[in-house]
């Protein structure tokens, strides 16, 4: 049983039915999906989605699927890490890492809205589905949609890592790879999805295929045994992520799982993509468009489409965002890989940067609960950290050889 009531626009509040649509007609606002939650309050308890496996779809009730779900059944119900030795080198109480890193298909919070997206293009009749990625989507949609027996197009700026490239070539799909950046890309996805009858999960099915995120949220939710979290880390391309967390710990609220919620939502970006942040820090509603240049190119988003409602979000919960440089993303790819076993994405390690400069500034206080969103595998973005490592200590197979390389490793 389905709890949609329809679509609705984020501006003017005009509603819509459940259909291939993303913009409304009238002011050209995006579109959102809205429920019955009197209905899932009724239906939807603690115990019922307790009882079910554990992947993203114990929460059905709450996503925007009529029937079974076609697609996601290995993903979600990542790891949630209480951080201590992470917590210790910070100064904070209590820390824990939403580990994305892991439990995914294609390593990646991706897998998450790419799951609900082809599910809810089977119940709409498509035999084809597109998309216009920095490379996590990519793999997510090339996989999941390879499993669903779909025709795939994938575009992608043409500058991408080699290893993502390969990630998903790997799945046969028809990738098309654009001379441009990600911007460039997903304007020319608009134009080949008001030509082609595709299922474009971030364009046509972008109302249905964004609240797949808001499992990442509910498993933060419950993990933390029924609560929300002080404060919220998430990094930020689109910005439709942080938006969906906090839409899914409102919506726990609303139903009654969870009691106050008193959670403080926080941006992370890179100092070469931070248009979003860059409105916040100078408190303006206008998010003003810029040319990514930085080593996270998986949030290398200049144009961000969820960015003013990022900053409402923000605004409306008291957090605030900050952004980092190239260089802090390596350092902290490396820290949180040797205090918690973690190997992050660049996007990773964006986050934890970003983290370091807010407990600095002050903004979260070392004795709450935070957590911080790590969203993507350290294995996709290996390239970054070239250089920045120790080298090995390269030997002769015998005990004399080892002996030396041991005195220099001790000096």
């Amino acid at each position: 049983m389905s709890f949609v009531r329809g679509l609705k626009c984020r501006e003017c509040g005009r509603e819509y039915p459940v259909d291939p649509i993303y913009v409304c007609e009238f002011c050209f606002g995006p579109l959102e999906v809205i429920y019955d939650y009197e209905g899932i309050r009724k239906t939807l308890t603690r115990e019922k989605i307790q009882s079910r496996p554990q992947n993203l779809w114990r929460y059905r009730e709450l996503l925007p699927i009529d029937g079974e779900p076609g697609s996601g059944l290995q993903s979600g119900f990542t790891p949630l890490i209480r951080a201590d030795n992470l917590a210790g080198v910070l100064g904070l109480k209590e820390l824990y890492i939403k580990d994305d890193t892991v439990a995914h298909p294609t390593l990646s919070f991706k897998d998450r809205v790419v799951a609900v997206a082809l599910t809810k293009a089977k119940e709409f009749g498509f035999d084809t589905v597109a998309c216009a990625s920095t490379g996590n989507l990519a793999h997510a949609v090339s996989a999941q949609g390879a499993k669903a027996g779909f025709n795939r197009f994938i575009f992608i700026p043409a500058s991408l890592e080699k290893s993502k490239i390969v990630a998903s070539l790997v799945y046969e799909p028809n990738l098309i790879a654009v001379e441009g950046n990600y911007d460039e890309v997903n304007r020319l996805c608009s134009e080949v999805a008001n030509k082609y009858r595709w299922a474009f999960v971030n364009i046509n099915i972008r109302p249905f295929y964004s609240e797949g995120s808001k499992t990442h949220g509910y498993e933060i939710v419950e993990q933390l045994g029924w609560r929300a979290p002080d404060n919220v880390i998430v990094p930020c391309a689109s910005g439709s992520l942080l938006t969906k967390i906090w839409k899914s710990f409102k919506e726990m609220k609303e139903i009654g799982l969870i009691g106050e919620m008193k959670t403080k939502a926080f941006a992370a970006q890179a100092s070469g993509c931070c248009p979003i942040v860059t409105a916040l820090k100078h408190k303006v509603d206008v998010i003003k468009p810029v040319k990514p240049d930085t080593i996270a190119k998986s949030l290398a988003i200049g144009n961000p489409a969820d960015g003013f409602y990022a900053l409402q979000v923000i605004k409306e919960s008291g957090g605030f965002g900050e952004d980092v440089s190239d260089r802090e993303i390596i350092d902290a790819i490396k820290l949180l890989a040797k205090t918690e076993g973690i190997f992050a994405e660049t996007a990773g390690g964006v986050t934890l940067a970003s983290a370091i400069r807010l407990i600095k500034a002050g903004y979260i206080s070392k004795d709450s609960l935070t957590v911080i969103c790590i969203t993507g595998n350290g294995l996709k973005t290996q390239e970054a950290l070239i250089g920045h490592t120790k080298e090995p200590s390269y030997i002769k197979p015998n005990m004399a050889s080892f002996e030396e390389a041991l005195k220099k490793i001790k000096t």
